[in-house]
């Protein structure tokens, strides 16, 4: 009875761990843009391959299986406590502040694929196009370099599908140099600077719910005074894959 039991279990657990590997697979390789969810799945079939592990060795050790079953699962258990703390303030922030009108909007760019903006990057050009319609005086600085796969800059991908939108060019002012979001963002302060703007008065920073914490926190370290304009990603379980990969870049935030 005991070995049906045990095998009925091994069972089980290989069951679960095939089903995690195919998932992780599906996202990794069938869907763009879906690597840390892949990762996540991946990460979760190893747990369940080690306490399958550890369920087999307590057959020939059971105190000491016991034990390392709690160290694994009290691991786990501050792991996800320290992931839910990082989500927090992130998930707080991931909309659109009260009252967000300013004389200028800085609009973090995205990815581009060739000539075309990326479905996060098109999220966030909606959400400037809407701003930009309610506030007609407010400038957008339009902000990211050129990477890999990319055959011009964020910032001009951006320029031309609002030109194209039916803002004016007059409103639009490009950062085309930075390639990370501190930069996006010292860049951009320094272009309103130029423009003679107040780098460090009120700012409207517009990006991808996800990311708006941690485009908040960094510019009030570089003295502005930012409110946060949300754009929404259109894939609900995209937007989970961002918000997961978001509270590892903001642990990172934190440390450095």
């Amino acid at each position: 009875m005991k070995k049906d039991k045990a095998v009925a279990e091994k069972r089980r657990f290989l069951i679960i761990e095939c089903a995690l590997i195919a998932a992780s697979a599906f996202f990794a390789f069938a869907l763009v843009g879906y690597t840390v969810l892949a990762l996540v799945l991946l990460f979760a079939a190893a747990v369940t391959a080690l306490y399958r592990l550890l369920f087999a060795y307590s057959r020939k050790n059971a105190r000491r299986a016991r034990a390392l079953r709690r160290a694994l699962t009290g691991l786990l258990a501050a792991g996800l406590l320290w992931f839910a703390a990082v989500e927090v303030p992130i998930v707080a922030a991931a909309r659109t502040d009260r009252r967000p009108e300013a004389p200028y909007l800085i609009v973090l760019g995205a990815g581009v694929n060739g000539v075309r903006p990326s479905l996060s990057l098109l999220n966030r050009l909606e959400a400037a196009k809407r701003y930009l319609e309610a506030w007609p005086e407010t400038v957008a600085v339009l902000s990211g370099g050129q990477g890999p796969g990319e055959d011009i800059t964020e910032a001009e991908c951006m320029r031309r599908w609002l030109l194209d939108a039916g803002i004016s060019g007059e409103r639009l002012v490009k950062e085309a140099h930075s390639a990370s979001t501190y930069e996006n963002l010292e860049n951009a302060l320094a272009l309103i600077a130029e423009t003679g703007g107040d780098p460090g008065g009120r700012v409207a920073v517009l990006s991808s719910e996800y990311h708006l914490y941690r485009a908040k926190y960094l510019a009030k370290r570089l003295g502005a005074d930012p409110v946060g304009v949300a754009a929404r990603t259109s894939y609900p379980v995209l937007m989970v894959n961002y918000f997961i990969r978001e509270a590892f870049a903001v642990t990172l935030l934190w440390i450095m």
